[in-house]
């Protein structure tokens, strides 16, 4: 059965009702409402349909109910909640009442579902691509969009890089370049091995202090790095399909997880490519960082930076300021924009 969407007056008495609650959180923690507990302050780890496991004040973790009126709920939500004082036998232990507003969003576009939110209030996210399966540029560079879209820290982390001797030269060649392009823009760049933990200490460190998610395609070995990170996790471990060479479904929902040495690490599913079709192409431009210094100096205003006259970002590419490679990928964004937008879509993402 398909959900029943609100009408904008339904909205609005939601979005007052949560305000209220999240008001009485913050001046009137005693009060009580009916079986429930006085309102308390959590942080979602993970979402599972209409219920929600939450870490308390102390770290423990509740299960919840969420209340119709929440409207989204994502891993890395701090929201107010209350605690179910006679817990029946079905093991839930509380029920959230509103959502914190957020620091930060990341969000992807589904084709059948619009904008879907993936974590918040992240303030750091880990771009995990790996020698295998292939190495893809352009995976990173919509990840890098991604990132300047919403203002937060990007750090690619190349995994598997014991397996850069074992390739061919060619391949080893365009990786090396790659990376060497990324770090000359200014993002960092760690190479590591989760399998044979080489470079992990140094990402621990880019981890101290943060709240970080992991993101990437399948099988690039997000959740091996959590499990080199956080032993006492046991994420589980996808193979790479011998028939395609690209990697498997591993973990299927968002999951906050605390640090031992500090900081919190957010393990998000794993997806073949990530879609930019909810952004305009002047806004993928300008989170092109390398671009910014030339935006502008085009001969016309509504220059599409392919064969048109008086290019600046084609002068730039041909004269060495900008990588080649970064304007190829961002015309091939731009172009599968075009081709995977679904034909009817809100400006707030939404399929229509």
């Amino acid at each position: 059965m398909t959900k029943r969407k609100l009408n904008k007056g339904q909205l609005r008495r939601v979005r007052a009702n949560q305000a209220k609650r999240l008001g009485q959180g913050e001046h009137n923690s005693a009060a009580l409402d009916g079986p429930l507990g006085a309102t308390e302050a959590g942080v979602v780890i993970s979402r599972y349909g209409q219920q929600a496991i939450i870490a308390d004040s102390n770290e423990q973790t509740v299960r919840c109910h969420i209340r119709r009126g929440v409207e989204s709920l994502v891993s890395g939500d701090d929201v107010v909640w209350r605690r179910i004082e006679e817990q029946a036998n079905d093991d839930v232990g509380g029920v959230i009442e509103a959502v914190q507003p957020r620091r930060s969003l990341l969000s992807r576009p589904d084709y059948y579902d619009g904008l879907k939110p993936v974590a918040a209030n992240v303030d750091q996210i880990l771009i995990i691509s790996s020698v295998r399966p292939a190495f893809s540029s352009q995976i990173i560079d919509r990840y890098l969009v991604a990132c300047e879209d919403i203002e937060v820290t990007p750090v690619i982390v190349l995994n598997k890089a014991d397996l850069l001797d074992d390739i061919e030269t060619t391949e080893r060649d365009e990786i090396e370049q790659a990376l060497a392009m990324y770090s000359a823009i200014g993002y960092q760049v760690l190479r590591v091995s989760a399998k044979v933990s080489v470079g992990m200490d140094d990402l621990n460190d880019f981890l101290n202090n943060h709240v970080s998610i992991v993101v990437g395609q399948s099988g690039v070995g997000k959740s091996s790095i959590v499990n080199v990170l956080l032993p006492e996790v046991d994420a589980d471990v996808g193979a790479i399909s011998d028939n395609s060479g690209l990697g498997q479904h591993t973990t299927t929902v968002a999951t906050r997880y605390l640090l031992p040495q500090g900081g919190v690490l957010i393990d998000s599913p794993g997806i073949r490519e990530f879609a930019l079709w909810h952004l305009d192409p002047e806004r993928v431009a300008y989170c092109f960082r390398d671009f910014r210094d030339f935006l502008g100096g085009c001969k016309f205003r509504d220059c599409k930076h392919l064969d048109d006259p008086g290019c600046a970002l084609r002068a730039a590419a041909e004269s060495g300021a900008l990588h080649p490679l970064r304007l190829y990928n961002f015309h091939k964004i731009i172009e599968s924009m075009v081709s995977q937008k679904p034909s009817r879509v809100s400006a707030r993402g939404k399929k229509e």
